[in-house]
């Protein structure tokens, strides 16, 4: 039977106070730590509370409804807000062959990761979602991919997990090498924003080089994040078919794929047309506002953005439980460090042939 309104709102409200409690933890260790995007804190203190035995009790029952919404409404609101970042005029000052170069990496990466995803035989969705986070825009990506295939909490957990490792390691990682390797400042920035995951975390990786490498590294990453439209897209169509085929099969027939018996998700789903409406928005309607509205406007909206995304990390890597990743986590494991080493290598490469 179905909740009303009033109820369902009853119900989330304790998750959701947890979940924003976290949130103001999360930016209180960020301003303290600034190295550690307050992303990154959000989604770390969401995995240390699901191993407390007596918090998984409280995770998995009077916090469950709040959690839920802020891991899938929350998150997906967040993505709208992001589109408020790309200017499509910022994209296009990259040049024709930079786009082009980046449009490359990230479907290399995405289709190398999905095979050999499939390869070491991960569970569910996860070679596809694990695809999405290392090769677009990490969280967010793996957050809209889940949606149009229709992925468990568990299947979502693990990459998750990955990409804030990974993510995280590139924050110490990355700078180290930028001297031995001969980058300048912006090809540092170009680098970084081609390979790393999380936008919070580009900037903590880049801001280490300097002004001029944060410029260049936010610019290259949100053009990454504009292929998630696309991309989701794709999945979306290809979700439809294949449900399409099961419909046409009689019952019990061997190439039936089990699905989740929910409707067939749609091509484009409506946050991802938000999200295209907020980037038109950012490129049209916000440089026609004078410079106190457009910077007050955007400014609103990426404290939202970041308010919402701390939200829905933390219940997120709440999800996931490091006793279950140890028995079954290792091949995703190989499969994310391997999938950070290529989308690293690609870059690195593209940074030499674009100078």
């Amino acid at each position: 039977m179905a909740l009303s309104r009033g109820t369902a709102a009853r119900l989330a409200l304790p998750g959701l106070l947890v979940a924003g409690g976290a949130a103001a933890l999360a930016f209180g260790l960020h301003l303290a730590f600034p190295v550690v995007p307050q992303l990154t804190a959000a989604v770390g203190l969401g995995m240390v509370a699901g191993q407390v035995p007596a918090v998984q009790r409280l995770l998995d029952g009077a916090l469950k409804p709040g959690i839920a919404v802020a891991a899938r409404r929350l998150l997906r609101i967040g993505i709208v807000l992001l589109g408020l970042k790309l200017s499509l005029v910022d994209i296009a000052g990259l040049g024709g062959e930079t786009i082009v170069v980046i449009v490359l990496v990230v479907t290399i990466t995405f289709l190398a990761t999905l095979w050999f995803g499939k390869l070491l035989g991960l569970p569910g969705t996860q070679p596809i979602l694990v695809a999405a986070g290392f090769s677009i825009c990490g969280a967010s990506a793996v957050g809209a991919m889940s949606a149009v295939t229709r992925s468990k909490d568990d299947d979502t957990a693990t990459p998750i997990a990955l990409v804030t490792l990974c993510g995280t390691l590139a924050i110490f990682v990355l700078p180290v090498l930028r001297i031995p390797l001969g980058l300048s400042t912006e090809d540092f920035g170009v680098w970084v924003g081609l390979s790393v995951h999380d936008v919070g975390q580009v900037v903590a990786t880049a801001q280490i080089a300097g002004p001029a490498a944060l410029a260049a590294a936010v610019v290259v990453k949100l053009t990454r994040v504009l292929t998630l439209a696309p991309m989701v897209a794709v999945v979306g169509l290809v979700e439809r078919r294949r449900d399409a085929r099961n419909a046409a099969l009689p019952a019990g027939h061997p190439d039936i794929v089990d699905r989740p018996a929910t409707k067939r998700p749609p091509i484009v789903p409506l946050f991802i047309v938000g999200f295209i409406l907020a980037m038109l928005a950012r490129t049209v309607v916000v440089p026609l506002l004078d410079d106190t509205a457009s910077g007050a406007v955007l400014e609103v909206a990426d404290v939202v953005q970041t308010i919402l995304f701390s939200l829905a990390l933390f219940a997120l890597g709440s999800n996931i439980r490091f006793r279950a990743l140890a028995r079954t986590g290792w091949r995703a494991l190989i499969v994310g460090l391997a999938s950070w080493a290529l989308i690293a290598a690609l870059s690195l490469g593209a940074v030499y042939l674009l100078a």
